[in-house]
């Protein structure tokens, strides 16, 4: 990112859970752009069309964020680093994940191996396995670097125990991403004073259909039910938190026709009055200002 261009929150994948469907918004990734750094939080699929589409350049990748190792967050980890390789990739890049990234990185490489030989044989291209470092976290500090500071938080989203909120500062300017979380009051802690909280929703009246839908009943509703947060709750953490704006994200049905926007501000509203934004592919809001 240029040193002139605006401090900004790019919204690459909106959409909550793997599946896709015909015309539908892409699962989870984002793209935090803050102190001429470009980082990308979470990486499900779609994440590198959506950082081409953002106008990043693929070889400039730096930092890696992922928040948990289900696949609508991470299954497309491996193809960015190895897409944004062939597109002449040659700088380091750190990823920072759960305890798991650097198996999955692992056995990405492997599985790759043909290519990735072949290619540095061939095309002279450097070792992607040397260029990439995996820093596996847990809750606290993660980095401190170039004013850039980065906690975690670990969040409630069984069954899995690793699962973290992250907060990014910068010089004054804060962005939290509450990843994949049931209510959790600790967070509105995490996220005091921030200029953006994005936070997960769920609408209760798309999830019967949702479930219908996907055809996994009682199961599937029992665990949306006990691993994610309606977007009431969402309001309830932003209005506990303070924080400047609230961007409802990875929302729970968003392919639904017969759910709008407006629904889903309808629902936020009953514990939210402040500033709100309700996430879609490509959606850009500006850190500090009324965008979105």
């Amino acid at each position: 990112m240029s040193a002139e261009a605006a401090d900004r929150l790019v919204l690459l994948g909106s959409k909550g859970g793997p599946a896709l469907r015909p015309g539908g918004p892409w699962p989870s990734s984002s793209l935090l752009q803050i102190g001429e750094r470009d980082i990308v939080v979470d990486c499900g699929l779609g994440v590198t069309r959506g950082l081409v589409d953002a106008g990043v350049s693929l070889k400039a990748l730096d930092l890696i964020f992922i928040t948990h190792l289900h696949s609508d967050h991470v299954l497309e980890l491996g193809p960015l680093i190895h897409t944004a390789w062939t597109a002449g990739l040659a700088a380091p890049v750190t990823v920072f994940g759960p305890p798991g990234t650097g198996h999955y990185w692992q056995r990405f490489c492997d599985a790759m191996e043909f290519d990735i030989e072949t290619r540095i044989g061939d095309e002279g291209r450097p070792d992607i396995r040397e260029l990439i470092s995996i820093k596996e976290f847990g809750e606290g500090a993660i980095l401190e670097e170039e004013g850039l500071t980065v906690t975690a938080l670990r969040v409630d989203h069984p069954p899995l125990i690793d699962c973290f909120a992250l907060r990014f500062e910068h010089r004054g300017r804060s962005v939290v991403f509450s990843a994949d979380t049931a209510f959790f009051p600790p967070l509105a802690e995490f996220a005091r004073g921030a200029d953006i909280l994005v936070h997960e929703a769920m609408l209760e009246e798309g999830v019967e259909r949702l479930v219908a839908r996907t055809g996994n009943g009682a199961r599937l509703r029992e665990h949306l039910f006990a691993s994610h947060s309606l977007a009431e709750e969402a309001g309830r953490i932003a209005n506990g938190a303070g924080v400047r704006r609230l961007v409802l994200n990875h929302l729970i049905p968003a392919d639904d026709t017969a759910i709008r926007e407006a629904d889903w501000v309808a629902a936020v509203r009953k514990s939210w009055a402040g500033d709100l934004t309700i996430a879609r592919d490509g959606l850009v809001v500006g850190l500090g200002s009324d965008d979105g």
